[in-house]
């Protein structure tokens, strides 16, 4: 096969990818009465090394501001996360509950199910080059947006 026959699909497949990786997720969490708009952020909370700010989630999530207030919003009123004021009183950081730190648990053991189910019959080495090319791209990408 040519080289551009083999790297034209490539985006493609991994944006096809991701969404049916999140679908699969999502559809195991509709019993829970959770849905990737919820189990998302929350992930994305939970496994930030530091409190994120609003504006840090938002980033995150490829998501405008007003979005993630809204977001942030019904997350709290579902009592899974709160907001706290940092020093500077104008920033406030996002934290999980402890009934947002089950959801999450409970989510991160769906994930762990659906990779493990989608890897089973993957060599690690095989998961190792996928991951090492997917990180290259990412670095690639970042370079060039002058993130």
């Amino acid at each position: 096969m040519e080289t551009n026959e083999i790297r034209a699909p490539f985006g493609a497949l991994v944006s096809q990818t991701a969404r049916r990786w999140r679908r699969a997720v999502d559809r195991r969490l509709q019993p829970f009465g959770l849905t990737e708009a919820t189990w998302l952020p929350l992930l994305r909370v939970a496994r930030a090394p530091a409190p994120m700010r609003q504006k840090d989630l938002a980033a995150s999530l490829s998501l405008d501001s007003s979005s993630v207030v809204r977001l942030v919003d019904a997350l709290q009123a579902a009592g899974l996360v709160e907001r706290r004021e940092e020093e500077d009183r104008r920033a406030k950081t996002i934290v999980l509950t402890a009934l947002g730190k089950e959801t999450v648990a409970r989510v991160e053991c769906v994930a762990r199910e659906v990779r493990h189910e989608a890897l089973a019959d993957v060599a690690d080495a095989d998961v190792a080059i996928a991951a090492r090319v997917l990180e290259h791209v990412c670095r690639v990408l970042d370079d060039e947006s002058g993130d």
